[in-house]
């Protein structure tokens, strides 16, 4: 009691030091990054960074930040952002930085167990894309382009069944979702070893979409509101978390990409390693929950990412009509050449597609315009600080910082792209030298990550990207069906969440 009676009487000398006490920390946290400028506030309060996580446009804010207050600017207390290559592959390739632990549990599928996106520990980390990278660049996978093919095909099926338009009649398509469709099928088959029908029954089977997109509404507000990690904790977070038993969101995606992981782990000794990825996974040593949680995995970041990828460049080409027929033109040329088979005969080639110079401009430039994973990607500077090259200039990270990347805000820097960096402009590629083009790939390829955080995916979405485009436009003409307002993009973790890109497709003669 006494020790209560002398902080009571004591009480408003105790509130005072209490004060100046977090005064001070406020002061020498706000002074620690005070050579690096920002909005106003970011060098007290997370909340600035906070909002703009909530609202559908967060990496607008990342660009306009880096380009206001520099490459390197601050968002939070102890939060930078850069939108300078130079720097971003420098965190990338050093192996003192490790991932921020707060923002990757904020993105963990399950209860305190992580996939290969969201480990932080980098030995953990490496080793496990050594065990799941040969099936990701497609070295463990027999037949990978013709298992692509089959899904383009029923793409291309499903739009001259239900959807062609003439003069007498128009039927609006829902490109968003077709998209998401072929890339989930596509997914089903490489990943798990069946597609989902979803181009078959051309409808959300199991509502894996739908699922998809309520998951990562929900984690993205969570996040915003600094309370995703109440999802770890050890009792309560698997009541906050989506379940594999749920029968609706995220819960339910997890659900039954868990039980094509345990079919497959029911393979015989003697079966195909190479039939799938969760084979070659199997074949690598990755099984039970590191299985399934790969298996999760790959099901969001492989489609979501590539759908959106299409749904740019369709949308750029539709609002370009030079850029649309210059496109056309070459693509006819190549079937005249034989470099592409008649459409009757089949699906384009990768190997033929990367011959083709135009298409692969505006495949490069419709995700450099609009990449579809903007995703802050924050890494923690090592404890000692480190220091980073800007244009010739040495500039000290400290550390217990965080640096993450402004991914609009570098596909976009004109120092890099030119004066219009901004606009949509593919012969930027074709008309650019040896070097300048190198320069331009150099920074482009940062959407895919680099170097031990590169994407896994990245071999697939190309194949996947050169044969849908091409053969999109190889047999149909696209027009706006709502020209006005062509979609509606929401930005949630970095991904896209795009609805309403009605569109008219007409068959091509």
């Amino acid at each position: 009691m006494a020790i209560l009676e002398t902080i009571y009487e004591n009480r408003w000398p105790l509130a005072a030091a209490a004060v100046v006490i977090y005064l001070a920390r406020m002061l020498y946290t706000y002074y620690r990054l005070s050579q690096f400028k920002g909005p106003f506030a970011v060098g007290f309060s997370e909340t600035p960074h906070s909002w703009q996580i909530s609202k559908p446009d967060t990496h607008e804010w990342y660009r306009h930040v880096t380009e206001t207050y520099g490459p390197i600017a601050r968002i939070g207390p102890n939060t930078l952002i850069t939108s300078h290559p130079d720097v971003w592959m420098h965190v990338s390739s050093k192996s003192a930085y490790t991932k921020t632990e707060y923002y990757y549990q904020a993105m963990r599928l399950e209860h305190r167990r992580d996939n290969v996106f969201t480990m932080t520990n980098n030995a953990e980390h490496e080793k496990r894309r050594r065990a799941i990278g040969p099936a990701y660049s497609g070295r463990d996978i027999d037949n990978l382009e013709e298992t692509i093919d089959l899904r383009v095909q029923d793409f291309i099926n499903l739009i001259c069944g239900k959807y062609i338009s003439t003069e007498q009649k128009i039927i609006p398509m829902d490109l968003p979702k077709k998209t998401q469709f072929f890339t989930l099928d596509v997914v089903g088959t490489v990943g798990l070893g069946n597609p989902f029908g979803m181009l078959a029954a051309d409808a959300d089977v199991d509502d894996l979409v739908k699922s998809g997109e309520d998951g990562m509404i929900g984690a993205n507000f969570f996040l915003a509101i600094g309370l995703s990690g109440l999802a770890q904790m050890p009792v309560i977070g698997k009541y906050i978390l989506p379940a594999p038993t749920d029968d609706k969101g995220m819960g339910r995606l997890v659900g039954i990409s868990f039980h094509h992981a345990d079919q497959a782990s029911k393979r015989r000794p003697g079966d195909d390693a190479r039939s799938s990825m969760l084979a070659s996974w199997i074949s690598h040593g990755v099984t039970g929950d590191a299985l399934r949680s790969e298996a999760a995995e790959s099901v969001i970041a492989g489609s979501d990412t590539t759908a959106g990828a299409i749904r740019g460049i369709m949308l750029q080409l539709m609002t370009n009509p030079r850029v649309y027929v210059k496109l056309q033109k070459e693509i006819d040329k190549a079937v005249e050449k034989g470099i592409a088979p008649p459409a009757a005969d089949g699906i384009i080639s990768s190997a033929a597609a990367r011959q083709l110079p135009y298409l692969q401009a505006v495949i490069r430039e419709g995700t450099r315009w609009w990449p579809s994973v903007t995703n802050f990607f924050p890494r923690d500077v090592p404890p000692e600080g480190d220091v980073a090259v800007v244009d010739g200039k040495e500039v000290f990270l400290p550390g217990g910082t965080e640096v993450g990347i402004s991914v609009l805000g570098m596909l976009h820097r004109k120092a890099t792209f030119g004066e219009d960096a901004g606009c949509f402009r593919p012969e930027r590629w074709t008309e650019a030298g040896p070097e300048r083009y190198a320069e331009m790939q150099r920074v482009s390829d940062l959407l895919f990550g680099y170097g031990k955080w590169q994407c896994l995916g990245k071999p697939i979405a190309q194949h996947e990207l050169n044969k849908a485009i091409f053969e999109l436009m190889r047999n149909f003409d696209w027009a706006l069906n709502k020209p006005t307002r062509p979609w509606e993009a929401i930005n949630t973790m970095g991904l896209f969440v795009i609805k309403d890109l009605w569109v008219q497709v007409t068959e091509r003669k």
